[in-house]
């Protein structure tokens, strides 16, 4: 009977200690909340459940605590006004970019000059019309497919055909002599779409990307109907250096000068740190104030790997820029696009 007695009370004091904080931890209970000190840190507990369960505990009163700070400083702000002070801008690795010093100004001459002279040019003279054939690696398998065919409702006057064990250097003088401007290759791996090189023509140049996240349209939720035949609206974000703004022109010759705003479609390129988000979307007009859009897909992430002069050529091509992960990838803050 002693024993048992012995034992109940050893386990109310294990429990009225794990409530303190347990294990060397140095927390405090006060009226049912858990008071961490500054210097408590979970790594100190031993016991791996103990650990975890503090843990949780800390960040649920991490969060109480930053909840606290917002409506107070929400109540601060209601009862000051029109005097409040603006709100601080918080720091991200976007503001917090290091300079480029190739970074375009809109109103550089030597830049207008460029763009007036440069590859692309006659589509942006309305001397040529897009035309892109889209092809994928030899036996490209179903998703590939897929993928390639719903690429091609997207970008307008584009024709899907198949390798068929054809080189580059022979498909590329075939679509020259048949007026395709841009050549569109789907590379694949395991079964899945990973690479995409794309080669403006005559005169190139040609830009090698890497590809993930791809989605085809049925994977996509709460998506809308196939897109129609109408020209969409280009947008494209954020290509701010030299090197964008050439990445930028690239996507922007593969769709028809005039968009027919009808149709309601957009094609979006959104780079952010050096990864270019492709999404498709069609906007929805719910009353004269209100308008949401609908993701028609596909959708995929496009990562710049090389730039090359002329047309593709992997053995003797000149390169433009390549991308050297250990030399270029020391600072989380400086992209090049």
């Amino acid at each position: 009977m002693a024993d048992n007695v012995g034992k109940a009370r050893r386990s109310e004091e294990g429990q009225c200690d794990a409530e303190k904080g347990g294990a060397g931890s140095g927390a405090s209970v006060e009226q049912g909340q858990v008071l961490f000190p500054p210097s408590f840190s979970v790594s100190e507990i031993k016991n791996k459940q103990r650990r975890h369960f503090m843990f949780l505990r800390w960040k649920q009163q991490q969060r109480k605590e930053k909840l606290a700070i917002k409506k107070k400083r929400k109540k601060e702000r209601e009862a000051l006004g029109d005097q409040a002070p603006p709100k601080p801008v918080p720091k991200t690795i976007e503001n917090q970019r290091v300079y480029d010093e190739t970074a375009v100004d809109p109103n550089d001459e030597e830049v207008a000059l460029d763009e007036a002279t440069d590859e692309f040019a006659p589509y942006f003279n309305r001397q040529t019309v897009p035309k892109i054939l889209i092809t994928t690696s030899d036996r490209p398998r179903g998703r590939t497919v897929r993928f390639c065919e719903q690429l091609s409702k997207c970008i307008p006057n584009s024709h899907v055909y198949y390798r068929r064990g054809l080189a580059l250097k022979r498909i590329i003088p075939q679509c020259i002599s048949r007026d395709f401007t841009d050549l569109i290759v789907v590379n694949e791996d395991r079964k899945i779409p990973n690479g995409l090189v794309l080669s403006h023509l005559p005169d190139g140049p040609t830009a090698h990307f890497r590809m993930s996240s791809v989605r085809l349209r049925k994977e996509i939720k709460r998506k809308g109907k196939t897109p129609t035949e109408h020209q969409p609206e280009v947008i494209l974000n954020n290509f701010t250096t030299r090197l964008g703004h050439s990445i930028g022109r690239m996507f922007a010759s593969l769709f028809p000068h005039d968009p027919q705003f009808v149709g309601r479609q957009v094609a979006t390129f959104h780079n952010q740190r050096d990864y270019i988000f492709f999404r498709f979307h069609r906007y929805i007009f719910k009353n004269e104030r209100k308008v949401a859009i609908q993701e028609l897909g596909p959708r995929f992430t496009l990562k710049l790997r090389s730039l090359q002069k002329g047309t593709f050529d992997s053995k003797f091509g000149e390169y433009e820029w390549i991308h050297k992960r250990h030399e270029m990838d020391t600072s989380r803050r400086k992209f090049h696009l």
